[in-house]
């Protein structure tokens, strides 16, 4: 069995596209957490696709395994 390397994907309102200033924390869209980092990009570039045309609108991919293991 292979380890399981946890990927957060998330989005939101951003004050500016070049920053991960994000302006409404609560509403957050939480898009789901993700074994590997292959299907965290395909969620991720799902809802960015969905959200092309709003410059405002920023998802990212959070490598949480290597927030949980920062040695490893």
């Amino acid at each position: 069995m292979t380890d399981t390397k946890l990927h957060l994907v998330f989005g939101g309102r951003v004050e500016d596209p070049q920053t991960l200033k994000f302006t409404d924390l609560e509403k957050l869209d939480i898009v789901g957490m993700f074994p590997d980092y292959a299907s965290a990009e395909e969620a991720w570039r799902a809802a960015a696709q969905r959200t092309v045309d709003d410059a405002e609108m920023k998802y990212v991919v959070v490598h949480l395994h290597k927030l949980l293991q920062p040695g490893a």
